[in-house]
């Protein structure tokens, strides 16, 4: 199945701003997040077609995952 990856601010970094991934049936966002090579310790927001999603959702065909990282500051 295809899903869309978004990452965000320092996320970014060394990485993509957004692609098409093609992963397995039942494959979970800590899958992509694995995947990927994010630390799920910085993350902050993980968003499912634009819905709060956790860790250990189950992603389906045409899903767009967006995740955030952490946000600090004053």
């Amino acid at each position: 199945m295809r899903i869309t990856v978004k990452l965000f601010a320092t996320f970014r970094k060394g990485r993509f701003d957004a692609e098409v991934r093609e992963v397995p049936p039942g494959a979970t966002v800590s899958r992509i997040v694995e995947e990927v090579g994010l630390p799920e310790k910085e993350i902050g927001i993980v968003l499912v077609n634009g819905r709060h999603a956790k860790l250990w959702r189950a992603l389906a065909d045409g899903d767009t995952l967006a995740i955030f990282p952490l946000v600090g500051g004053g």
